[in-house]
């Protein structure tokens, strides 16, 4: 793809221009709903401005929770601590109560423990897994230690985006705190040998809704209509200090690729819109996901894909062969990762992070983050580099050469989007991965539960959608493209969402297929048992829900391919 007319602008990305924007947004701590933040914005809007792409600030209403003051006293003594977004704050005096270790705070480790009323003490990184667990298990508190000697600040809400009346109960029941590696192994070793010691929690949290900004930019495909689509390029902008790496670094890669993009405009197909979220560090993307409830029917017409951009550029991130990219663009990312770096392309499912606010409407997503660091010891929950989400993600955490090679990359990927004639959605490799799911569930379901239907009917689309690019449909793009993103409306919610194409699933990890967890629990239930015939009536029906999509499909198909 190299003779690409608009892949080629790849060559073009400025070091100079990134750098300039890296030290630019540096001068600013990033909080949601800052003043702060909306300085930092007003420079990036100028520059698009520049650029010559309409601009807008949209201000929205958002549950935000900004981290206060914290400490942690053991038998008298304090310790430096951080406490985390959406905790709740401790009481006056602090919240003092028994302690139970539940090692890395699986499920697993919860098992057989009591915590009810008590503060459990969890290896590793605050996350929204332990919250829920520590909320579900009815725990008054939770400490964490960390890694190493750095605190690193997280948002533990499991509730994606701001919560409704059905999600609140679901935030975070628990005081949270974390200390470093040093001051919390001695207590794992107390805890151990049947001590006891005297834990208070001290945090300060300031929680409840916030006016925040998104920074919405658009260029339109020469003749445009209000029905063209468009690709949406996006990575959030607020930090947690000044994050030079995350989120600066991402936001100087998308300026420097809207630049260049720009400049060929006259050979798109299709539209470009970038938005800058607010709300993902202190909201739990509450931005992305407000855009999306607030823009669903215009994102269900016209957004043919998502590009999200995360954490680009920092120094010794020299791996991108786990770059995550949903099935249907799983082709563009190795082909933009191999051109443009030289590296082999293995890939990883897309996860619920990075403002993945899209999935349940059925829009075809890739990337957040791009570059890692190396496997380190360090039991770290992203391979992001030791200062992330620290003070330390200063401008020293940017390399020039790695930030101006993850832009390369994204310069391909947005540039094929924009100006290919057919879009570049693999529908067949989609299809494929069902196939693989339902030929590995086919014999622990053998004699229970039988496949073959939904089999046959894999089949059926995956041989339409093979038939598509060399066949008649060809000659008129717009109804083949239209026909690729109906495909995705179709297809990506079931892999991708439990919830309906209106809501947001939780922030917690999403099985394969995830329509097919219902039957994957009942190959899981001893045969004849009372949990097997409760399993079976909701193996039913998600076996109805995915036969009614592949016959959706295949209808489609048949109805472009005539």
């Amino acid at each position: 793809m190299t003779d690409h007319p608009l892949v080629a602008l790849a060559a073009d990305v400025s070091g100079t221009h990134l750098m300039d924007h890296c030290r630019a947004l540096a001068q600013w701590v990033k909080l949601s709903g800052t003043k702060e933040e909306a300085e930092s914005l007003r420079y990036i809007r100028a520059r698009l401005d520049e650029y010559g792409y309409r601009t807008r600030v949209i201000l929205h209403d958002a549950y935000i929770s900004l981290p206060g003051e914290a400490r942690v006293e053991v038998d008298g003594t304090s310790l430096p601590a951080i406490t985390h977004a959406m905790g709740r704050p401790s009481p006056t005096g602090g919240l003092t109560a028994d302690m139970v270790y539940v090692g890395s705070a699986t499920t697993a480790d919860f098992a057989g423990k009591d915590v009810h009323g008590k503060i459990i003490l969890a290896d590793g990184i605050a996350t929204p897994q332990v919250a829920a667990l520590a909320r579900d298990a009815g725990a008054v508190g939770q400490l964490h230690i960390s890694p190493h000697h750095h605190l690193h600040e997280m948002c533990i809400s499991p509730v994606w985006g701001s919560p409704d009346p059905t999600t609140f109960s679901q935030l975070p029941a628990t005081v949270a705190c974390t200390i470093s590696n040093a001051d919390g192994s001695p207590i794992r070793q107390r805890l151990a040998t049947g001590e006891t010691p005297r834990v208070t929690l001290h945090a300060n949290v300031d929680t409840g809704w916030r006016k925040t900004p998104i920074l919405e930019a658009e260029l339109a495909a020469p003749g445009a209509t209000d029905d063209t689509p468009f690709i949406l390029f996006s990575g959030h902008h607020d930090t947690w200090y000044y994050g030079v790496m995350d989120n600066g670094g991402a936001n100087a890669t998308m300026l420097e690729v809207a630049r260049l993009v720009a400049t060929r405009q006259g050979g798109w197909k299709r539209g470009l819109r970038l938005c800058f979220w607010s709300g993902h560090s202190h909201g739990r993307y509450s931005g992305s996901a407000w855009y999306a409830d607030n823009h669903w029917d215009e994102l269900d017409r016209r957004c043919a894909a998502h590009v999200n951009v995360d954490s680009t550029g920092a120094i010794g991130a020299t791996l991108l062969e786990d770059a995550a990219a949903m099935a249907p663009l799983v082709a563009l990312a190795r082909e933009a990762i191999t051109e443009q770096t030289g590296q082999p392309y293995k890939g990883k499912r897309k996860n619920r992070s990075s403002d993945e606010s899209l999935p349940a409407l059925g829009v075809p997503s890739m990337f957040g983050t791009l570059s890692e660091q190396p496997p380190s010891p360090l039991k770290m929950r992203n391979a992001l580099g030791w200062w992330w989400h620290t003070p330390e993600d200063l401008l020293d955490k940017i390399d020039e050469a790695n930030l101006t090679r993850d832009t390369k990359v994204f310069v391909h990927v947005v540039a094929r989007l924009l100006s290919d004639t057919v879009l570049p959605l693999d529908i067949p490799a989609h299809v494929e991965t069902l196939q693989r799911e339902l030929t590995d569930l086919a014999p622990r379901l053998a004699g229970r539960f039988d496949l073959a239907p939904l089999q046959s009917a894999s089949e059926t689309v995956l041989a339409l959608a093979v038939r598509l690019p060399g066949s008649g449909a060809a000659s008129n793009p717009a109804r083949l493209n239209a026909s690729l993103m109906a495909l995705t409306r179709i297809l990506v919610p079931i892999d991708y969402a439990t919830s309906d194409r209106f809501n947001h699933d939780p922030a917690l990890p999403i099985p394969d297929w995830a329509i097919l967890q219902p039957l994957r629990d009942l190959a899981g239930i001893e045969s004849g048992s009372d949990a097997a015939y409760l399993h079976m009536v909701s193996a039913r029906r998600a076996a109805n829900h995915l036969a009614h999509a592949l016959r959706s499909a295949s209808s489609l198909l048949e109805d472009v391919l005539a």
